[in-house]
């Protein structure tokens, strides 16, 4: 059975004119008013003024004598007819905004001339910009950037800061700054760090490596030494420390979270505080200030106005990590006392008696409570010599006190640290006067300091 194709008619198909589709009702809408706008005749001049209320009834009305019902899709489309075919003010504004005769120089704001910089903002720029060349970035060769989770790079708590300290090379920085290096014992003379020198107006920065030359973990501080030309070593500096006043202005130079060669300034907030270290060590004389110091900046230089170095930054006082406003320097008058020796023998030759003094809950324990008490006096040294007196037991096994330390050359000594921080001020070789509590007695007694381990 074959299939023939069909010459037949196209079929008509009617329909109920009262059911229309939303596409149709639609299309027939906008096209009968657009019939009626073409055919309409021109507007009267005063139909502009009317108001948008009386030019949405109007549309209304329209499209309510083309559709004789009204349901909720209707109405939908009737406001959305008004919002295209009628401008509302909001649109008018918006295209004033994009008013073509408008210039760029009538929308731009003026633009002032900086002038000159105030005197004390011109001294700043003065100092940082001399001593910008005497401050080195400092990385633990033990340590190495790395990049976290996010993509950005973590700054190991080993770099730091250093500053160049003469033109043979030494730079001077921090202990805990190249302190895991350290703690491999490395010999004089080995790499522990890579020491980046600023050497051109352009930023340029040339990496050395830092030999270690000498440190001191009680105070915190340790020498480097770089094999570098004499023209890239800019030598920081030296003021006193000992004639700074709480109130003075002060300049903090180092490379916080790597951020090379950075300016911070604050004021002296305090004087002679007790140093809690990053080694453990407590460093008495320390100078307080405001200015931001974070890790990094250990190892860097605090300047007074002059732009001379004050003392070392070291640490911060924070709950975060970051600056609180309470950072921690060095004195130079402890730097100055503590390189040459680390320079010259590789460690610290300290001055003061060879004997042992008691530690201060002992001394509390023999009621001692002001002073500092002798537990023991080597035969052959000089302390004995001159007659200090160590702590005894008597034939009834009962204990008999030392001679008790309360003065050094009429410095007063109050315990055993006090005694330690008196003996700092001297070198081996200088004669202080000790005065003493033996019993009842108090004796005046002259005595040479001797290299010791305390």
């Amino acid at each position: 059975m074959s299939v023939l194709a069909s010459n037949r008619p196209p079929l008509r198909v009617f329909r109920d004119p009262s059911c229309v589709g939303r596409r149709e009702l639609l299309s027939n809408s906008v096209s009968s008013i657009s019939s009626r706008r073409a055919t309409a005749p021109a507007p009267d001049l005063h139909l502009a003024s009317r108001s948008t209320e009386e030019q949405s009834l109007d549309l209304t009305e329209t499209m309510l004598s083309l559709f004789p019902f009204t349901t909720r899709r209707v109405l939908f489309s009737t406001t959305t007819f008004s919002l295209f075919l009628h401008t509302s003010k909001h649109l008018s504004v918006a295209h004033a905004l994009g008013d073509s005769s408008v210039t760029t120089e009538d929308v731009a704001s003026r633009v002032f001339l900086s002038g000159p910089l105030f005197p004390s903002e011109e001294r700043t720029v003065e100092i940082f910009e001399k001593n910008t060349y005497s401050v080195v970035n400092i990385f633990d060769v033990t340590l190495r950037p790395r990049l976290n989770a996010t993509g950005s790079i973590e700054v190991p708590e080993g770099n730091g800061s250093g500053v160049v300290w003469d033109n043979n090379g030494h730079i001077v920085t921090n202990y805990h700054v190249v302190g895991n290096a350290l703690s491999r014992s490395p010999g004089p003379g080995q790499v522990v760090a890579r020491v980046n020198i600023l050497v051109a107006e352009g930023r340029l920065q040339k990496t050395f490596e830092g030999r270690l030359v000498g440190a001191n973990r009680a105070k915190d501080l340790a020498v480097l030494k770089v094999d570098a030309p004499a023209e890239f070593l800019k030598p920081i500096n030296l003021g006193q420390s000992s004639s700074l006043r709480v109130g003075q202005q002060c300049l903090a130079i180092g490379n916080p979270f790597g951020f090379d060669h950075t300016l911070t300034v604050g004021v002296i907030s305090g004087l002679n505080r007790d140093i809690s270290s990053k080694t453990g060590a407590t460093i008495g004389g320390g100078i307080q200030t405001d200015a931001a110091i974070n890790p990094g900046n250990s190892g860097g230089p605090l300047l007074d106005s002059k732009g001379n170095m004050i003392g070392i930054n070291t640490a911060i006082f924070t709950n975060t990590g970051a600056s609180a406003g309470v950072g921690f320097a060095i004195p130079s008058s402890t730097v100055l006392r503590i390189v040459p020796q680390l320079i010259q023998f590789g460690k610290v030759v300290r001055a003061g008696l060879n004997a042992e003094i008691a530690p201060d809950p002992i001394a509390n324990q023999l009621n001692v409570r002001n002073g500092a008490l002798v537990l023991q006096v080597p035969g052959n040294s000089i302390a004995a010599q001159a007659g200090l007196l160590p702590t005894t037991r008597g034939l009834a096994g009962n204990i008999v006190l030392g001679d008790i330390i309360v003065a050094v050359n009429d410095k007063p000594v109050r315990s055993r640290a006090d005694l330690l921080k008196a003996f700092e001020e001297y070198n081996v070789g200088d004669t202080v006067l000790l005065k003493i509590q033996r019993g009842n007695q108090s004796l005046e007694l002259p005595l040479v300091l001797e290299e010791t381990g305390i």
